[in-house]
């Protein structure tokens, strides 16, 4: 143990003599090896700050938000995940249409500024990254937002979607959310569904990344066990260091491991420190405890910037992701660790989607399909092709025949009051 001591001691000698300090090293890493971010909901900031109105802003810098392309350069964020987040009170009204529109905003911010490129692939990461661009990739953030159909789900993958969790902060009529804050689709030990798991088999079948933070832990067990392709937590932290119930208890990162998943740490204070405030050690608390739990190849980071509300002090924005890495350095993280949890544990885990996929290229698209009684909506149409043999509608048919009766006693009624008139 000695001898170990002594050459730290010599190593951190050696960079003080030559100059080359700890956050060097986190410079030439993260230019090596650059973040790519699991979750971050500028889209959402972008509607209620500006509407969507891309044209009254620059991305390059700004206001009242912690995301913009100088600030995810300056982090060395090479690749960001970009949330379509639809509030969960959509959900049986037009949240299919709030996502589509929100799908439209990422889509335009990715393609008009020269900075950013759409990415729907590893290969295209790469690619990306060669190029020095910001890759954008589109994560529908609850399934609420498929409103319970494959084809919506299709889709929305034809649109460039590449990852969905499977809830937010309510239930759907197939999974459910790890919030009590809605009272909907409550079952009984039912927490992924017959039609639940037809959405993860049909993720698989696309190539689409399913993601687990927002459900239940049930809900998230029953997926891990189902599905055939690696799953994440885009953006959630360990239930162990911050007893919230959007983090992840050792139990079933012990799952994901297995299945050979990712946890990305979320930055929001409440879900590091149980409180409002947060300091950097607080979040490297819950990396270094997920590493002694599953190992440094199942960690990633989701920071849920512009989705929550505070930050911890000394990452307050996208910029300062080298903190975070520094820490971990500091806390004797090797670099090939770092490496990894910067960028190749997500690149690894959609390269094994990509490959489910092309598994599963002569499985044709899953025609099944939510029942009525599931989805308990009243505003959800059921389009049935019409009747010709006039029996299937008996109401329908019968009010027919009885309607040119009625015309016809009110034109004979109002005949013979205009004859009365005349006499």
């Amino acid at each position: 143990m000695k001898s170990v001591g002594h050459l730290v001691v010599l190593s951190s000698l050696c960079c003080v003599i030559s100059g080359y300090s700890d956050r060097d090293r986190v410079r030439d890493l993260m230019s090596k090896y650059p973040l790519i971010d699991g979750h971050n909901d500028l889209a959402l900031q972008l509607r209620k700050l500006h509407n969507n109105r891309l044209s009254q802003i620059d991305l390059h810098n700004v206001s009242n938000v912690a995301t913009d392309i100088n600030r995810l350069q300056a982090g060395h964020v090479q690749t960001q995940m970009f949330a379509v987040y639809v509030m969960c009170w959509a959900q049986e009204k037009d949240a299919v249409r709030l996502a589509l529109e929100q799908i439209d905003v990422v889509r335009r911010m990715c393609t008009e500024y020269q900075d950013f490129e759409l990415v729907t692939s590893t290969q295209e990461i790469k690619h990306s990254e060669m190029n020095r661009k910001i890759a954008c990739l589109i994560s529908l953030e609850g399934g609420h937002s498929i409103d319970s159909s494959l084809p919506a789900l299709r889709m929305f993958y034809q649109l460039g979607v590449r990852s969905m969790a499977l809830t937010h902060t309510c239930n759907t009529p197939w999974a459910e959310s790890s919030s009590k804050l809605y009272n909907v689709y409550q079952r009984q030990n039912n927490s992924l569904t017959h039609f639940g798991k037809a959405v993860v088999e049909e993720m698989n079948r696309l190539g689409m990344i399913v993601d687990l933070s927002h459900t239940s832990w049930e809900t998230a067990w029953a997926a891990l066990k189902h599905s055939r392709a690696p799953v994440i937590f885009s953006h959630s932290s360990s239930f162990s260091i911050c007893n919230h119930e959007r983090n992840v208890p050792d139990w079933l990162l012990q799952e994901l491991k297995k299945k050979q998943g990712l946890i990305m740490v979320n930055l929001h204070s409440k879900f590091i420190s149980c409180r409002d405030e947060a300091n950097i050690s607080h979040v490297a608390d819950h990396f270094d405890h997920i590493k002694e739990v599953i190992g440094a190849a199942s960690i990633g980071v989701g920071g849920d910037y512009e989705g929550a509300v505070s930050f911890p002090q000394g990452l307050e924005d996208v910029s300062k992701y080298p903190a975070l890495i520094l820490e971990l350095l500091q806390r004797n993280w090797t670099e090939s660790e770092l490496a990894d949890v910067l960028r190749r544990n997500f690149l690894r885990v959609f390269e094994e989607v990509e490959r489910v996929r092309d598994q599963l290229k002569s499985t044709g698209p899953s025609e099944v399909q939510i029942s009525v009684e599931e989805v308990q909506n009243p505003c959800r149409l059921v389009l049935r092709p019409p009747d010709t043999t006039g029996h299937s509608d008996r109401s329908g048919s019968s009010r027919a025949r009885q309607e040119p009766k009625g015309l016809l006693m009110l034109s004979i009624g109002l005949l013979l009051s205009s004859l009365h008139m005349i006499q």
